[in-house]
């Protein structure tokens, strides 16, 4: 068993940006164009080629804690080697009145 602050070289920040537990996490690289990572980039990079990923499930397929996860992605962004899309936040609350609405929708059921 390694060490989480093994796997990071004792960094708990990513370097290059913050992930939230929804982005979605897509491999720039095909399995032929990566060059010698750790066992633990090439799963992550394995997982999203297979289909895009959020970064919770990252941490939940390689079973890795979530701040490693995160600055391995990091790295990974760094090099080039992943791309981040980011969910769209809302622009503005729901009116009052449809929340009162469903409140009454859901005691009349």
């Amino acid at each position: 068993m390694v060490r989480p602050y093994a796997l990071t070289a004792g960094r708990t920040r990513p370097s290059g940006g913050a992930f939230d537990l929804i982005s979605i996490i897509f491999s720039a690289v095909r399995a032929e164009e990566e060059v010698l990572r750790s066992p633990e980039e090439a799963k992550i990079l394995a997982l999203c080629r297979a289909s895009p990923r959020s970064v919770a499930e990252i941490a939940a397929d390689t079973r890795l804690p979530l701040g490693v996860v995160r600055v391995l992605l990091g790295d990974l962004l760094g090099t080039g080697c992943i791309r981040v899309t980011h969910p769209m936040a809302p622009t503005q609350s729901p009116d009052q009145s449809i929340l009162m609405e469903v409140i009454h929708g859901l005691r009349a059921l």
